[in-house]
């Protein structure tokens, strides 16, 4: 894959990301996905295989009533990708650290991405 369809794809699951379209994110991943987010130095979530990730997936857009993610940087390497991210999502319902539903959640974060058939086949995701 060269750049442009990479940046291509990912774009097609940030967007569908943003609209919590569930199906929208299936669609880009490779079936056999190696799923990871790590937050501070703590796994956080993990899933392997595009079920689990689908079951990942909808459990955690019932946290938000509205999330975005914006790209600020993008780099590729071969079938690799490496993008930092603005995130901000407001909460639907209260979370076990004290915040709560309405709030808005704002990070930056960085994601490593690699690619096979075309699709997302590992995403790591820090925060």
């Amino acid at each position: 894959m060269n750049e442009d369809e990479i940046r291509s794809v990912i774009e097609r699951y940030l967007h569908a990301y943003n609209t919590f379209d569930i199906d929208g994110m299936i669609s880009v991943i490779h079936p056999d996905i190696i799923f990871k987010n790590v937050s501070g130095e703590v796994v956080t979530a993990t899933a392997t295989g595009a079920h689990e990730f689908k079951k990942l997936a909808d459990q955690s857009k019932n946290l938000f009533s509205a999330r975005q993610q914006t790209i600020v940087k993008f780099r590729t390497t071969d079938d690799r990708a490496f993008i930092e991210v603005n995130y901000e999502g407001t909460l639907s319902s209260d979370l076990p650290n004290g915040m709560e539903a309405g709030e808005t959640l704002r990070l930056k974060g960085r994601s490593e991405l690699i690619f096979r058939d075309g699709r997302i086949y590992r995403m790591t995701d820090y925060s």
